[in-house]
């Protein structure tokens, strides 16, 4: 969205953007013009989780040390007012796919709600579409099954945790980011060291291939750190012990470790004598989760907040070869849908993704903007089933934020900030500007309108597909009320609360179909009604996996409801049912003696 109200940049800021770029910026060194004739460009975006903007040293954090970080920012063209989702998976889908994400499908971290729909131009698709090899390593989030994988979704090559991080309900029972199993292009596969190691490392092996391969690379570095649970190594965890403020030591441990990785990134991309050609972006998913209370940058808010603490978040971009080096901050106002168009343009893609939000920002880049046009950008925290309207809304000029705090999305409730003025966004200025209120909630009304178009639709999991025969559901992805949010995570699981919640799904050929019921994943191997004790030497989850009751289990899918007991050796309940094509809610269940309904937590479905 244009806008010319006010906060547009000065000429004078936009002469400070280009300052002492032109000279070092010829037209034969323009990305995209010069470096189109010659080998295209390699990408690496590295994608923190959980890491807030002042979370660095660089960035003024005066308590964690990440020199490695600190050197890449250096060395980098950084945007330093830059706005993702407030949460995890909404941010990848508008990263991946250049739109805000409530019209990707994407608007919650669980509840089928971060399933990616599958009509959706992936940032993966169109590097593939121009001859790049493309990998993910670490976390996707944005479906565990069919047709909504990274493998689906123009992915070659794919090493990543189930679910939305390391112990959550679809990734592998006991992992706990040490010596743990991961999906290999869909495939269970055990790996040795730590997590974040893991990542780094087989990305760089990725590339290695590529390169001997002879084909460009785009290496989506997503990383499960430093999201919770803080299962920080200890070496990286002792220097922040006792840290006031700090909620969790290991938090900045992950972080260490983190740019420990960064460091052999970088030097893996000199000793490939990759690095002149290589776009190596550096961002993070949303606002700090533990962090805030050391250094926040005096910004209001953390991880889910519609203020700015939220959202706002590093952006660095280094590429020698494109001019795109020697350290430079910008300061206009940007978001994660305008990566993919700047990508695309500076790579020269063919396919440029589908119905994009985003703009590109090369002009910015390469400091040839001249004078940047204001724009509105709007960023929410649904987290809900179905989208609510002004619910935790930021709607940002360059300088304006007009807020929504509410839940329930009060539209009564907006708060105008004047973020020049006012960064720690503590004074509410929404009576002095009434004009500038009504001006940005009307460019809210037109965005809303079209994000939330198909709102009420379900993004559905795909059952017997050619491609998919096999599917594997977890509680994770249960639609249903309060209760049937809690069950996203393994230490619930363990925990066994009363409560359930329904899958949506698409019967893609009709046919004979097996479900199998389970309280514990297959890996587990347990009868239903069995305690869980940990087998993994020094499992950092100590929550008991608690013994339940079931006496019977009932599968219902469409208009399908059968009835099974419930022995002590059974494993699993089975069912073969015949299925038509077309949609259907699933909603498995076991029932004590008391018919106190459980949902089972993982069903196996298999097209015979």
């Amino acid at each position: 969205m244009e806008t010319t109200m006010p906060g547009r940049i000065s000429r004078r800021t936009a002469l400070q953007l280009i300052a002492g770029e032109v000279a070092a910026v010829s037209v034969s060194s323009v990305p995209g013009v010069a470096q189109s004739k010659g080998a295209p460009p390699n990408v690496v975006l590295v994608l923190l989780d959980d890491v807030g903007y002042g979370d660095f040293g660089c960035l003024g954090n005066p308590v964690i040390k990440t020199p490695n970080i600190d050197s890449l920012h250096a060395r980098s063209i950084r945007f330093t007012d830059f706005h993702v989702s407030p949460t995890c998976s909404p941010t990848r889908s508008a990263l991946m796919t250049g739109r805000y994400n409530d019209a990707t499908g994407v608007w919650h971290t669980i509840c089928g709600r971060n399933l990616l729909d599958p009509t959706n131009v992936t940032m993966a698709q169109c590097f593939k579409d121009s001859g790049y090899s493309t990998g993910i390593f670490g976390k996707w989030h944005l479906g565990d099954n069919y047709p909504s994988r990274p493998i689906d979704l123009g992915f070659d090559e794919a090493v990543v945790c189930g679910g939305g991080g390391i112990s959550h309900a679809p990734d592998y029972f006991g992992n706990d980011d040490v010596d743990d199993t991961y999906l290999h292009n869909g495939k269970w596969q055990k790996y040795e060291g730590f997590s974040t190691d893991i990542w780094f490392r087989q990305a760089m092996e990725f590339m290695s291939s590529s390169k001997k391969g002879g084909q460009p690379f785009f290496c989506y570095l997503a990383t499960t750190a430093a999201h919770g649970p803080f299962w920080a190594q200890e070496k990286d965890t002792a220097p922040y012990v006792g840290v006031t403020g700090l909620s969790a030591p290991g938090f900045y441990g992950m972080i260490a470790n983190l740019d420990e990785n960064m460091g052999k990134l970088v030097a893996f991309l000199d000793a490939q004598n990759l690095s002149d050609n290589t776009i190596l972006l550096f961002c993070t998913d949303n606002g700090t989760t533990a962090g805030q209370d050391v250094y926040n940058e005096s910004m209001r808010g953390m991880k889910g907040s519609a203020y700015d603490g939220g959202h706002r978040v590093p952006l660095f971009v280094h590429w020698p070869s494109g001019g795109l080096k020697g350290g430079r901050d910008i300061p206009a106002l940007a978001a994660h849908i305008d990566v993919l168009p700047t990508l695309a343009e500076l790579c020269n893609l063919k396919n440029r993704g589908k119905d994009v939000d985003g703009k590109s920002l090369r002009p910015l880049l390469t400091g040839s903007a001249g004078e940047w046009p204001d724009r509105t950008i709007v960023t929410d925290s649904q987290r809900e089933d179905f989208l609510i309207k002004w619910k935790e809304t930021a709607v940002m000029t360059q300088r304006w934020r007009l807020v929504n705090p509410t839940l329930d999305g009060d539209p009564t409730k907006l708060e105008l900030y004047d973020m020049p003025k006012d960064p720690g966004q503590m004074v509410d200025v929404s009576a002095k500007y009434p004009q500038v209120l009504q001006s940005l909630a009307a460019q809210y009304d037109g965005w809303w309108s079209r994000v939330s178009a198909n709102g009420g639709q379900y993004v559905r999991i795909v059952l017997g597909s050619d491609k998919a025969r096999s599917s594997f559901l977890t509680s994770h992805d249960w639609h249903g009320d309060d209760e049937a949010e809690k069950v996203w995570n393994q230490r619930e699981i363990r925990s066994a609360p009363i409560a359930y919640g329904f899958w949506t799904v698409e019967v893609s050929q009709a046919g004979r179909y097996r479900f199998e019921l389970r309280r514990w994943p297959r890996e587990v191997d347990l009868p239903i009604n069995a305690p869980y004790h940990n087998t993994k030497p020094n499992q950092r989850d100590k929550t008991p996996g608690v013994a339940i009751a079931a006496v019977s289990a009932r599968l219902m899918i469409g208009e399908i409801d059968e009835k099974k007991p419930v022995h002590p050796s059974d494993k699993f309940i089975e069912f073969v049912v015949s299925l038509p094509k077309g949609p259907a809610g699933l909603r498995p269940t076991f029932y004590d003696a008391d018919l106190n309904a459980r949902g089972t937590y993982y069903v196996y479905v298999e097209r015979l």
